[in-house]
């Protein structure tokens, strides 16, 4: 058995040491003071599975559900005004949801120095036709000290494996990887980022969305990661609005008439208005 006493040689690469998830878990599980919900919905519980077989949970976990019913679900965090369940504005509900739940039943003078977090996902895994592969959104709100307000990182994903069982546990390894790296790596978002993919690969899945919000991510232009996702090969192409904030092409150009003009825009010159314009007009008049 070989054991590293810390001494290197000339010539010597550094690499770089990818914890388990096994360890990534129970390193969470064993800080005293963070504290917060799972809520899964579409794929089971995989994300929760990993903290509850890693030991040492019972401190971390104050709640792990799964609203499978529409009804139910319904009940619990409200309709959406489209009917549909696999959304972000659904995903931004449930971590609300739990984190008031939390901060209710939970008091901070007998619990001065816990941290909250609320983790959830609502995900559509791949039909029984095998025709569509499913796509989910996965998210976490959080504190990192106990008076400060909650930050919130929430990824859209598509799932690229053409089997159920193996789409569950990829979803359940992405969520112990965003859950480690909002607490121990929120200072390099970067950094954060590529780390979602540890014990992944990106034949499994492709996250083409990601927002950072709260105050430890004040500082975060969510326009230049969301370039950073195609930089490093997650995504093809990344959509975001005037106010900065990513939004997914999918939903947003979903039965729409699209007009592009193709170029890099540095700068804008007047032959780049002139041809916006004329395509514009030809385009309303042909819609």
């Amino acid at each position: 058995m070989l054991r590293d006493d810390g001494f290197t040689l000339k010539g010597d690469k550094a690499i770089e040491q990818i914890p388990s998830i096994k360890d990534k878990a129970l390193r969470i599980n064993l800080n005293s003071n963070i504290y917060g919900t799972f809520s899964e919905i579409g794929a089971g519980q995989e994300t929760v599975r990993h903290f509850f077989r890693s030991g040492g949970s019972s401190g971390t976990i104050a709640k792990a559900m799964s609203a499978y019913d529409k009804d139910f679900s319904d009940a619990i965090y409200g309709s959406e005004a489209d009917g549909r369940y696999v959304t972000e504005s659904r995903l931004k509900k449930m971590l609300s949801h739990e984190v008031q739940i939390i901060e209710k039943r939970l008091s901070r003078e007998k619990h001065p120095n816990k941290i909250f977090f609320s983790y959830a996902n609502t995900v559509a895994t791949i039909d029984f036709a095998k025709q569509f592969k499913g796509h989910g959104w996965v998210g976490i709100k959080y504190q990192i000290e106990p008076d400060e307000d909650y930050n919130e990182i929430i990824i859209h994903i598509r799932f690229k494996e053409t089997d159920a069982r193996l789409q569950q546990e990829t979803l359940g390894i992405l969520g112990v990887n965003l859950i480690y790296g909002a607490f121990y790596k929120y200072n390099d978002p970067k950094k954060l980022l590529r780390y979602l993919y540890d014990h992944l690969d990106k034949d499994q899945l492709e996250i083409d969305t990601i927002n950072f919000s709260g105050p430890r991510f004040a500082d975060v232009d969510n326009r230049l990661m969301s370039l950073q996702l195609v930089k490093n090969g997650m995504t093809d192409a990344v959509m975001f609005n005037p106010e900065g904030n990513n939004i997914l092409p999918a939903s947003v150009l979903y039965k729409k008439n699209i007009l592009a003009l193709r170029g890099s825009f540095r700068p804008v010159t007047v032959v780049n208005m002139d041809m916006y314009e004329k395509s514009l007009k030809m385009f309303l008049e042909e819609s």
